[in-house]
């Protein structure tokens, strides 16, 4: 009598790729992916959205159940692909979203691959050379950013916020040796700009040293690190008794691409280190999750130009380069190739000047009785994961494979100068106001203007003189209309594109918030033609409101 579970399982088994070669199971696997792939690209139009976009009913989905009989590979698939539907689409040359990117062939294979065999990064047993490939990317990353790749180490990890604390946490075992067994039992803190990312309070949080105990510099006009205010606020913290767990440097910001000179904030860390004769070296931590990348011109000849980018191109290119080309200063760096390294999420590196840092985080064999009997790659005996995916890694090596540097070049320098484009005919409207004129990034974030009586002063107004809250206010709202306006012309498919805004660009010296609308290129499909149809967009918004205004 056969068992009546064994007629299920054999449907259950049809659900999963075959672990033997068998031709027509592979072929299966192939159509299925295949066919969830055409059903995807069905959804395409010249939207920068998939399918339709509709208003999520959350208390709907509150009630799903999981059902008593299951559903055949196709009726899944299909039930999947209605999950895509209202995805803004990254790599569409309309989509000028936050640093979202499209990405690469080889590395969607990259993540198939990972997906189909599911290595485990904590161990050479589970991941076998999936490990290699890790190790590979490492000194890929270490030689570009200037880094000894005999001396230096790192991972992957679950993001720019996981390569941030992993650094701080780091720079906590140099400042409070074994706090990772005895604790903490005094007063640490770690330090970022204004303009750092947010992640700094998840850190702060999570290692026990508290949120209220975070040391915030000021920036200036470049949205970089205010060197003198750095100073001044480790100056006071030391004398007070206080430990600095870590520096967090931006090498490119997420509002404005900012850049902070890690060269002048290691000198001032090695003047304080010696002058208070620290017992240890403040870690310098940079979170150069997006900034990482233009370590391809490090090299690059900008007087010859042999790729020929535009003289404004070559500008921008240089002068984030002066900056970049001071990475392997800092004690540690965050890589997202998720963000400019054009891979799938989750894709985010953490990588060590020196290797032997990651052993203050190390545990005992004795602790994990049933791992590392042998190998020789055993990076989970530090890390904070159990379970750590090697899907980031491969995309992460395919796309330094596929794009080699100078292909690198030739994208990261293609987005600066369709960036430097939006700028110049943004400003040909006369009521724009660029607010990070000073970045050298792909993202301009700008404020328009209901006319084009001054609006440079009038934004210097808005930020210094308090006279000016009622003025900064109804901007902000006329800013977000002209958001909202330009979102339901794309999600309508009238053209235009889809903007990101971001609520607190800045303060002003009245503490109100200064509002600014971004644009953030990402797609390597972008041309001149696409941002002259989104500034006419913006344009034509200003006579939408200006219309309805008159109405009123």
């Amino acid at each position: 009598m056969t068992s009546h579970y064994k007629e299920l399982l054999a449907k259950v088994r049809l659900a999963f790729p075959s672990p033997v070669s068998d031709r027509v199971h592979d072929s299966y696997l192939v159509h299925s992916v295949m066919s969830a792939i055409d059903k995807v690209d069905a959804l395409k139009s010249k939207r920068p959205i998939l399918g339709e976009h509709a208003t999520l009913d959350y208390q709907q989905a509150l009630t799903s159940r999981i059902a008593n009989e299951g559903l055949d590979v196709e009726q899944v698939t299909d039930e999947m692909i209605f999950y895509c539907q209202g995805l803004t689409i990254p790599g569409h040359p309309r989509t000028h979203h936050n640093v979202i990117p499209p990405s690469t062939i080889p590395a969607v294979i990259g993540n198939i691959l990972t997906s189909l065999y599911n290595p485990n990064l904590v161990w050479d047993e589970y991941s076998h050379r999936f490990a290699l490939a890790e190790v590979e990317v490492m000194a890929i990353l270490a030689d570009l950013v200037g880094y000894d790749a005999q001396q230096s180490g790192g991972l992957f990890t679950f993001g720019g916020t996981g390569a941030t604390l992993y650094a701080m946490k780091v720079g906590l075992e140099k400042a409070v040796p074994k706090a990772i067994s005895d604790g903490i039992r005094e007063k640490v803190t770690l330090v970022g700009s204004e303009a750092s990312h947010y992640c700094r309070y998840n850190i702060a949080g999570w290692l026990g040293l508290g949120t209220n105990n975070l040391l915030t510099t000021k920036i200036d006009s470049r949205n970089s690190m205010q060197i003198s205010d750095l100073r001044a606020k480790l100056t006071k913290a030391l004398e007070d008794g206080t430990k600095i767990a870590g520096i967090i440097v931006t090498m490119g910001t997420t509002d404005a691409f900012g850049l902070d000179a890690i060269a002048e904030v290691a000198a001032i860390r090695d003047e304080l280190v010696a002058n208070f004769k620290l017992p240890y070296k403040i870690h310098i931590h940079a979170d150069a999750v997006i900034g990482w990348v233009w370590s391809v011109f490090n090299d690059y000849n900008f007087t010859s130009n042999p790729l020929g980018f535009r003289p404004g191109t070559i500008k921008m290119l240089a002068g984030a380069q002066r900056y970049l080309k001071d990475l392997h200063l800092a004690d540690s760096i965050g890589i997202d190739f998720h963000k400019s390294g054009f891979a799938p999420y989750t894709s985010s590196a953490v990588l060590f000047k020196k290797r032997d840092d990651l052993q203050l985080l190390s545990r005992s064999q004795e602790q994990m009785p049933y791992m590392y009997q042998f190998g020789n790659y055993r990076p989970g005996m530090y890390t904070l994961e159990s379970s750590r995916s090697a899907s980031g890694v491969l995309a992460a090596l395919a796309n330094l494979k596929v794009f080699g540097q100078r292909g690198f070049q030739a994208l990261i320098g293609h987005l600066v100068e369709m960036t430097q484009l939006m700028r110049e005919y943004l400003g040909s409207l006369g009521t724009v106001a660029i607010l990070n004129r000073d970045n050298v990034g792909p993202v301009t974030v700008f404020r328009v203007y209901p006319n084009s009586s001054g609006v440079l002063r009038l934004l210097e107004n808005e930020l210094s003189d308090s006279s000016y809250r009622d003025e900064l206010l109804c901007t902000n709202d006329y800013n977000r209309k002209i958001f909202e306006w330009l979102h339901d012309e794309a999600m309508a498919s009238r053209g235009g594109g889809v903007l990101s805004i971001t609520d607190c660009y800045q303060l002003t010296s009245y503490d109100e918030a200064m509002l600014g609308l971004k644009s953030f290129i990402m797609s390597p499909f972008i041309e001149e033609n696409t941002i002259e149809m989104m500034v006419k967009k913006i344009s034509e918004a200003q006579d939408n409101l200006q219309k309805s205004d008159s109405v009123a």
